[in-house]
């Protein structure tokens, strides 16, 4: 969804503030400690299941499934697309992301016998190219993937990102995903732990004061610097 328009930022913001952005936010909601899950393919599950819908959602969607066994590789696999379906109903689609993670179990297992720790001895680029293929794997899902479960140097750009950023007029919410990402990237100082974190806060300061349809500037912790 476009964020309103009835935002007007004092000034623009400039990808060469990202770094004080970051502390700023850092300062005010501390370390987030995100993307939370026990493995990383609990991890890779969750980025799946939180497509179109809140975390709270997919929270009770993985509790089923760590409940019934099925979160590893070897049981998801061998578990039919219907009783995952059934098991992920809280996250909402659910026909439709148990065929996703039904798609990315068979990709891991013809590609990599099954193994997360082999998937992700491949190189980012070739790695993401690999995931982009998969049915049901788009640029956000793959580099969540790759950032949060593989430790890969990739800045997920989500609606979040967007929505704030563009009402500061650091860039056009419109542009590509690509575009957006690669400003990320030029502006940041290559850190797995600061991508990481950054985007968390950013998730954490869309879901106080940043949201679709109205803002709360009143407390953001960006409101004194810009």
């Amino acid at each position: 969804m476009k964020p309103s328009k009835n935002f007007l930022s004092r000034r623009k913001l400039t990808p060469g503030e990202l770094p004080e952005i970051y502390r700023r936010l850092l300062k005010a909601f501390g370390h987030r400690a995100w993307w939370p899950g026990d493995t990383p393919f609990e991890i890779i599950v969750g980025a799946i299941l939180t497509q179109n819908t809140a975390w709270t959602n997919v929270e009770k969607a993985l509790l089923n499934l760590k409940r019934a066994g099925k979160l590893t590789v070897k049981a998801m696999h061998g578990t039919k697309a219907s009783t995952l379906a059934r098991l992920i109903r809280p996250a909402g689609y659910f026909n439709v992301k148990a065929k996703r993670l039904k798609h990315f179990t068979d990709f891991l297992t013809r590609r990599y016998g099954g193994s997360l720790a082999a998937m992700f001895r491949q190189d980012a680029a070739s790695l993401r190219q690999e995931l982009l293929g998969v049915n049901g794997i788009g640029p956000e899902t793959a580099d969540s993937i790759l950032l949060y479960a593989g430790g890969k140097l990739t800045f997920v750009m989500d609606a979040y990102t967007k929505r704030i950023f563009s009402r500061h007029g650091l860039h056009d919410f419109e542009a590509d995903y690509h575009e957006w990402q690669r400003l990320f990237h030029n502006a940041l100082p290559p850190k797995v732990s600061l991508y990481n974190d950054f985007h968390a806060q950013i998730v954490e300061l869309g879901k106080r004061h940043c949201k679709a349809t109205r803002f709360d500037c009143e407390g953001c912790p960006l409101a004194s610097y810009l």
